[in-house]
Order: structure tokens, then C-alpha cells, then sequence
């Protein structure tokens, strides 16, 4: 076994095997996975880890991170949420089961601490895990071609809705739906990774006050 199949394609495979034995386990954690395969991109790219994921220096742009990606968030969240989930509740005849975060609601500090996490775990964590990693991984696996490409984000949006199963049947579906968009904006955005993060970070901000005020 050389040493290039063992970081190149054995590092990967046993990373993600890795990921679902702990989600299996019930033990599974987004920042644990995301540090785990973080670990994995270390060991397989070695000095270009962080450009390996999507963090490229020359990807950092002020205007874009702090003006167009909250606008890009604030518009996708409304568009999710006055038409995406009355749309798919319609469908499914099940609404959203947004109970586990009924102890938000008028909660500040506890709002406060939410929000940390959403960054770290959602924001950073389901980026580095769904996007930086997995997609980027599909691809050297399987090329980019568009049929790759389309399996590519439908496959990881279908996981990333799956992984979302405590808002019920209708939950899963929009949150599929919104790892696909996130998808679509990763490929578009030719992997900017920071895009990424801070288009989801403020989504979930959003939605976050939403919660708040009792508006979910």
C-alpha cells in the first residue's frame, strides 16, 4: 500500500466512516465532525489544508462577507419562510416541529448562547463537514462532470435534510432543500468556503430571531 493511496483515498474514507459510526452511536457532534475531518484534510493536503476546504486568502472580501452574504442570507431565509415552508406543509400535511427550540423564546441569554453555537456548529461546522469537505471529496472521487455534479448536491442535500430529522417529516424536507441551495451557491461561488459560511451564518441568525420573538 503506497503512501499516496493511503492519504489520497483510505485517510478520507476512514474519516467519514468515522463520522457515521458516531452518528450512529448517538454520539455525533458537527464540531466533532468537522474537527475530525479537518484532521483528515491535514493529513491528506498537508500545508494547502485550509485551501483544500474552501478558506482561500484571496477569497476575503469585506464587502462580500459583511454586505452581500447578509442580504443573500435575510432574502433566502424570507424566501424560506413565506414560501418554501407553507409550500412543503401543504404537501406534506405536517408542520414543522420547531418544539427543541420553544426554550428560546423570549430566553435572551439563552438566545445569546444559541447563537454562538449556531456559528460555530452550523455556520462553520455544516460548511467545513457538507460542503468544504464532502463536495470537494465527491469530486475528486467521482470528477465534475454535471451528472457528478448533480449527484453531488443532491446526494449531500438529501443527507443534510436526513440529519435535521427532529423537525419532523417537513423539517427534513426544507432543510434538504437548503443544503442543495447552499450546494448550487458553494459550486457557483467556485468553493469559496467563506461565502458559504457566512451566507448560512446568517440564515440561521436570522431565523434565530425569529425564534425570539415567537414568529416560528
Amino acid at each position: 500500500m503506497n503512501k499516496t493511496f493511503l492519504t489520497t483515498k483510505l485517510t478520507p474514507i476512514i474519516a467519514i466512516i468515522l463520522c457515521c459510526i458516531l452518528y450512529l452511536s448517538g454520539y455525533f457532534q458537527m464540531i466533532i465532525a468537522a474537527l475530525i475531518l479537518v484532521l483528515a484534510s491535514a493529513i491528506e493536503y498537508r500545508k494547502d489544508l485550509f485551501k483544500s476546504l474552501g478558506f482561500q486568502r484571496k477569497k476575503i472580501n469585506v464587502k462580500s462577507l459583511l454586505i452581500t452574504a447578509p442580504l443573500f442570507g435575510i432574502v433566502s431565509f424570507l424566501f424560506y419562510s413565506f414560501i418554501m415552508v407553507p409550500s412543503v406543509i401543504s404537501l406534506t400535511g405536517h408542520p414543522i416541529d420547531f418544539s427543541v427550540f420553544e426554550p428560546y423564546e423570549g430566553n435572551l441569554p439563552a438566545t445569546l448562547s444559541l447563537f454562538v453555537l449556531i456559528w460555530a456548529s452550523a455556520a462553520f461546522g455544516e460548511e467545513i463537514v457538507f460542503r468544504g469537505y464532502l463536495m470537494r471529496q465527491f469530486t475528486k472521487f467521482f470528477g465534475s462532470s454535471k451528472i457528478s455534479l448533480i449527484i453531488n448536491i443532491l446526494l449531500f442535500g438529501f443527507i443534510f435534510g436526513w440529519i435535521h430529522a427532529y423537525q419532523g417529516i417537513s423539517g427534513q424536507i426544507l432543510t434538504g432543500i437548503v443544503g442543495m441551495f447552499l450546494a448550487v451557491v458553494f459550486h457557483i461561488k467556485k468553493h469559496d468556503l467563506w461565502f458559504n459560511i457566512a451566507v448560512h451564518g446568517f440564515i440561521d441568525t436570522v431565523a434565530l430571531v425569529f425564534i425570539y420573538y415567537g414568529w416560528i
